[in-house]
């Protein structure tokens, strides 16, 4: 599996690879690879950007990344203490040029195009566990058939999009690093003032030319992007801390006001934070 623009290990040569991360963190560094990626989170919970959105991952969740979409997991360390993932790394032509283009294949089209802004799957995911879970002690020939069992599960089941934009340029090796580079800070310092000097310093690049830069590859702003990072780690301290007061966890998230933190949160999540505080303790 090759993996872009970062080399980490590759696993042998096989059309159809099953992989097990059994880690403290999940491979925290921006990435993509040519193959579509179907993940079982067996254990851990973190953040996962990918195209113009940061999303939220738990144990339990069944997600697709599609071809060359590039991708970071970010692990959560205060909430478990260890990250298991189960993975099927695939390319739409790892078993012949055709194969899914035969008739009898034409649903898996709609997986295909879905897969490329990436898919969280919502329903069937008992069933779709069952078949990671024996994949371990399948043989290759067998495991190829679970795949297509898989695929047509997530067919068939409720899905959501993880991503709104993917830009459509493979990233260099270097445009890799630049951008994991701002990701990273981005996600360590989002509780602190974060000025688009800094940024850009870290990019290598003048301010104006990074803004171009970031907009043209994330489809948003980066204080857009930075806003949503630190609703997203609010999202977790309201439902994880009952007992901590908004006002708390507003300052604690980077925002140095209320109004203007309670107006952001609405404004993405379509409710108020005790209103998402209250639905998620049910």
């Amino acid at each position: 599996m090759k993996v872009l623009p970062f080399k980490i290990p590759k696993p042998e040569q096989e059309a159809l690879v099953y992989q097990e991360d059994h880690e403290i963190v999940f491979y925290n560094q921006l990435h993509q690879h040519e193959e579509i990626q179907i993940s079982y989170i067996v254990e851990g919970s973190g953040s996962l950007i990918l195209g113009d959105t940061i999303n939220q991952y738990r144990s339990g969740d069944i997600l697709v990344i599609g071809e060359n979409v590039p991708h970071v997991f970010r692990s959560d360390l205060n909430a478990t203490p260890k990250s298991v993932m189960y993975t099927l790394f695939f390319a739409r032509n790892s078993f012949g040029n055709t194969f899914f283009e035969i008739p009898d294949m034409e649903e898996t089209a709609i997986f295909f195009k879905e897969a490329e802004y990436g898919i969280n799957v919502l329903s069937n995911k008992k069933k779709i566990i069952r078949h990671f879970e024996k994949l371990k002690q399948q043989s290759k020939i067998s495991r190829i058939a679970t795949l297509l069992r898989i695929i047509n599960l997530i067919l068939y089941a409720e899905r959501q999009a993880l991503s709104s934009f993917v830009y459509r340029k493979r990233y260099t090796d270097d445009e890799g690093k630049r951008m994991s580079a701002v990701f990273d800070h981005a996600m360590q310092h989002f509780g602190e003032h974060i000025s688009l000097e800094t940024v850009a310093h870290k990019a290598n690049m003048s301010k104006n030319a990074f803004c171009r830069y970031f907009k043209k590859r994330t489809n948003k702003t980066f204080f857009q992007f930075l806003i949503e990072i630190r609703i997203e780690h609010a999202c977790k301290l309201l439902y994880r801390n009952p007992e901590m007061s908004v006002a708390v966890i507003s300052e604690m998230c980077g925002f140095q006001n209320i109004t203007n933190f309670n107006r952001k949160f609405k404004e993405l999540k379509k409710l108020t934070p005790t209103q998402y505080r209250i639905q998620h303790s049910l």
